[in-house]
Parts: C-alpha cells; structure tokens; sequence
C-alpha cells in the first residue's frame, strides 16, 4: 500500500486545474461605452444621450456611458469604435454622410461599410435658407439669380464635405447651374450671423437647426431636401414639391465595431426598437425638434449603403475638396 508520503508526493506532481472564473453574461460586469466623435452639445451628442434612458429600461444590468473623442470632425472616435473589441461593450455614434465622406476624400484608419450598424435614430433633412428681406422666395429664383450671375451668389454650409455643402453640390448639378461661392463656417452660429448680417445671399444647413430663426421670422426656407414635408416645419416645400427630386441631409445612428457577436447585436437591435417605439421618447424628440427616422440593423446598413454609393459618384464627378 502506497504511503500517505508517496500519494501526497504524487498530487503535487498533478498541474493545477485553473481556477473556474464567473464572468456575468452581457452586458452586465461593466458600462457599455458610447463614443460621441464630436463635442458635447451637438445633434450628435443630443441624439446619443436622449436614447440611452430609454436603452437602458431595455437592457437589464446595462449602465451606459458617453464617452465624447472630438477630433478630425468625427474622424478620430470613429477610429477608437473600429478598433475596439466587438464585445458589446463600445458603440460610436454616427453622422452620415461624413461616416462615409470621410475614407473618400482622406485616409482613414477605418472603412466604414465594415461597422456593424445597430441602429438610425434621426434623419435631419438638409435646407436652403435667406435672411428675411431677400428678394429670393423659392428655388426657382435662385437658379435664375445664379445663372444670370455666375459666381456671385454665395452661400454658406457647416464645412466642405459636410452635408450641407454636399447638397448645395447636388442641387447645382441636378439644376445646372453654374458653381455658386462657397463659405465654409466652423458650425451654424458663425454661418447663421453671417446669413442675418448680408454678407451670404443663402445658408444651407439642417431644418431642425432652423426651426428658431424660422419662428421668429429671421429667416425663411426656400425648400427642404427632404421626401415629404417634416413636421416640424410643414409650411416649407420639398425639393421635390418643386421639380426636384433631391433628398439629401444628415442620419444619426449607432454602430458597433466590425464582428459584433450575432446574439450581441440582436439584443441591441431589440433594445433600439422598443425604445425608438416608445412614446415618451417620441413626445421628447418632437419637443426638441428631433426629426426621428428610426432604422434597425440591416434595414439601417441599406441604407448607409445606398447613401455612400450615391456620394461616391458625386465624388468622382466633382471632387468637394476643389468646390
């Protein structure tokens, strides 16, 4: 019979079974980070956090976090997001076209069809506008006042690239007229003081950045690029409404990082229906002027898709980095 000495010597010959570690099932053990790629206060930033309540009754144990990373004009969070672990537990914020602009005019540390695209929440349609005392009313005049004076009708947008520009390069193509001047500004306040002091003939920038100045009668809407007239500003007439059909403006959704797990993602698609749905969100979208589009994952990707081709062929006809 082997002695108590030998079976102990034995044992410590055995290796040691690791240790059996509980890790709690997503997205419970730590916060769900999502990155905001522009600073606080923005339709982006606004967007991201109104919807985290509502995530959050959703996704038992999850605690969410707002982790803004300007830089690059969405450029460098978007990186961070596409170079995280596709764990659940980092989601970036988006603002399309410029998610898909961006690997266009630039190198980018990421390529944006690769994301996993979790959700849109907001589709904001992209305006013209003139000051109150212009003598321009609809399209129709503008096209007159830019091709009788090639050049000298000049506008404004939130920066070249930005949706806004973007659609001032499709409208002149579709209408054919000759290239107004472009004024780049650094966001809506600089443009819009330029706008109300005449020194721009006409701003372009999103209908719900305009909904103060329209009410107070600052400003009015030569048209908005939208598919139908959005509530929050039914006096205005589409693109459409008025020969036309150019839809153009800014979506803001969620992404996650390329291979997201499939049982990950059907529980945030799930969690950004219900919430997107329920009627106290809607009730505090309306009353901040959020012109809510709701797009769950692949329904949301068509459509990303779809935007990015259209853009590219704009880009390799009219490059905007030369506009």
């Amino acid at each position: 019979m082997p002695s108590r000495r030998h079976i102990l010597s034995g044992l410590a010959a055995l290796p040691l079974a690791a240790p059996r570690l509980a890790h709690a099932a997503w997205p419970g053990d730590r916060p769900i980070e999502i990155i905001v790629p522009f600073p606080p206060g923005g339709g982006v930033d606004t967007m991201a956090r109104m919807i985290l309540p509502g995530l959050q009754a959703q996704l038992p144990g999850a605690r969410f976090v707002v982790v803004n990373r300007a830089g690059a004009g969405g450029q460098l969070g978007w990186e961070v997001a596409f170079a995280a672990a596709p764990d659940g537990y980092t989601l970036a914020a988006t603002s399309v076209p410029a998610l898909v602009t961006y690997p266009m005019e630039r190198q980018t540390r990421y390529r944006a069809l690769d994301f996993t695209f979790i959700a849109n929440v907001v589709d904001d349609p992209g305006g013209l506008f003139v000051a109150a005392n212009s003598p321009l009313r609809d399209l129709r005049d503008l096209i007159a006042a830019a091709k009788a004076r090639p050049g000298q009708i000049s506008y404004g947008s939130t920066g070249i690239g930005s949706d806004d520009h973007l659609l001032v390069i499709a409208f002149e193509e579709m209408a054919g007229v000759p290239p107004m001047t472009h004024a780049p500004f650094n966001g809506m306040a600089p443009l819009s003081t330029a706008l109300l002091g005449g020194h721009l003939q006409v701003g372009a920038f999103n209908m719900s950045e305009s909904l103060a100045l329209l009410r107070d009668g600052k400003i009015r809407s030569l048209g908005q690029a939208a598919a139908a007239r959005w509530a929050g500003t039914p006096d205005v007439p589409t693109f459409g409404e008025q020969g036309y059909r150019l839809v153009s403006g800014a979506t803001r959704g969620v992404v996650a990082p390329p291979g997201l797990p499939a049982e990950i993602r059907t529980r945030l698609e799930a969690a950004f229906r219900a919430a997107l749905s329920d009627p106290n969100f809607i009730r505090e979208a309306e009353r901040l002027g959020l012109p809510l589009a709701p797009l769950i994952g692949d329904a949301y990707r068509a459509e990303v898709e779809r935007n990015e081709k259209e853009l590219r062929g704009l880009w390799q006809r009219r490059p905007w980095r030369e506009s």
